[in-house]
């Protein structure tokens, strides 16, 4: 379908990647340059131009790369006669298409129907339903009945996504009994997350070069670990959000304010100047969800670039923003062992020195199990050098007494 983008902005590269990524055709770009008609957007002369273009371009749609009051969409979609989606609303309807797994679709359709609420108000104002124009035209609801099914089904999926967060807050409270840390992977969307999960866990995860394929989390353990480790792959950030849209996806994006360490991924292929904007944004709502995080910065997708210009990437990014950054390619697995020793590196550990009664081998098989066991001999009784979590300790040291072992720590 053919369409075309309106903008205050000369950099509209973000906006046609979101049109595209629903198979959009943008056809042409109109940039408002001159001082705008804030009941409409754009100019009265802009307006009459994109409107000329569409009626003679068999123009079905037309993308604002910006985030419209309820008036101005009333007035473009009145005035062009064709569909017009602002960048929230585009956004929306990716999260739409892209939904597969029950709390993601509940998500998305709260995020949709906190985005109609303002408009279906507007129009309840403004207009008789036969005048309505665009996605909120006809249908089986006159606006009143509408705007209230909108109210009753937002109080509804808020109930059952409470009840999402408490079944993971109890999944969450096994993950800290048994001893795991957790860490986040985020990041700009489609800088390759999923990607790097699968490389770093060597399971089968599905893998798309489209945004927003991640909209609910997956956990995987750390591969070529014996640490206890989960990986947690989070739904992507993109600049401007509102809140509301957000905190719609607040069961899924709480895992980053519960994990020990976020993995911020950003694409080394983007010019430095995104690059920078990029994890700017990304940064700016980590620090919402979580106080003083752990940090590390992981520049994907090195295979893209050279080596000088991946130096000078570095370089630009340490010194803005004083995070340790890893470069690696989830791709080929260049630096993925240098991911998992930095991660390993960053997470508390503790050094224990382990005597337990020889026979308590379904214990000592745990110990193997969750720990990194660096020394281990018989004479009579199991002794073991381990390198464990901090949260592993505690349990472990209640577990070793209870069963007449000692613990000390040697290190």
């Amino acid at each position: 379908m053919k369409g075309v983008v309106l903008s205050k902005d000369e950099d509209v590269t973000e906006i046609i990647s979101l049109a595209e990524s629903l198979d959009y055709k943008i056809e042409k770009v109109f940039i408002q340059k001159k001082e705008e008609d804030a009941s409409y957007y754009l100019g009265k002369g802009k307006i009459e131009e994109v409107k000329e273009y569409i009626e003679k371009n068999d123009i079905k749609i037309a993308f604002v790369n910006d985030a419209l009051r309820p008036s101005q969409w009333y007035n473009l979609e009145k005035t062009l006669r064709v569909e017009v989606y602002d960048r929230i609303r585009l956004i929306v309807e990716i999260f739409m298409r892209r939904a597969k797994r029950r709390e993601a679709k509940l998500q998305v359709n709260l995020a949709k129907l906190q985005y109609e609420k303002p408009f279906v108000r507007e129009l309840f104002h403004r207009t008789s339903e036969k005048d309505r124009p665009g996605f909120l035209g006809g249908g089986e609801y006159v606006v009143a009945d509408y705007y209230e099914m909108i109210k009753k089904r937002i109080k509804k999926i808020k109930y059952e996504l409470k009840k999402i967060e408490e079944d993971r807050g109890l999944v969450r409270k096994e993950r800290e009994e048994k001893g795991f840390y957790v860490v986040a992977i985020t990041g700009y969307t489609n800088a390759g997350k999923s990607s790097i999960l699968k490389a770093l866990t060597g399971d089968d995860v599905e893998i798309d070069d489209r945004l927003f394929t991640t909209l609910s989390t997956k956990t995987k353990k750390l591969a070529k670990s014996s640490l206890p480790i989960l990986l947690i792959d989070t739904v992507g950030f993109i600049k401007d959000l509102p809140h509301w849209l957000i905190n719609a996806f607040h069961s899924t994006l709480e895992e980053i304010s519960f994990s020990d360490l976020i993995l911020l991924v950003v694409d080394s292929s983007d010019n430095d100047n995104i690059l920078i904007e990029k994890i700017k944004a990304s940064l700016k709502e980590i620090y919402i969800l979580k106080e003083e995080p752990k940090i590390i910065i992981v520049m994907n997708k090195i295979d893209k670039i050279k080596r000088e210009e991946m130096e000078k990437k570095i370089k630009i990014v340490e010194e803005n923003f004083n995070i340790k950054t890893i470069p690696i390619s989830a791709l080929t697995g260049e630096n993925i062992d240098l991911l998992i020793y930095e991660i390993e590196n960053c997470l508390p550990f503790s050094y224990l020195e382990l005597r337990i009664p020889e026979k308590e081998k379904t214990f000592i098989s745990w110990i193997w199990e969750n720990s990194n066991v660096l020394d281990f001999s018989v004479d009579g009784t199991a002794n073991l050098k381990i390198k464990c979590s901090e949260k592993l300790k505690e349990i472990i040291k209640g577990k070793c007494n209870k069963l007449g072992g000692e613990v000390k720590i040697w290190k």
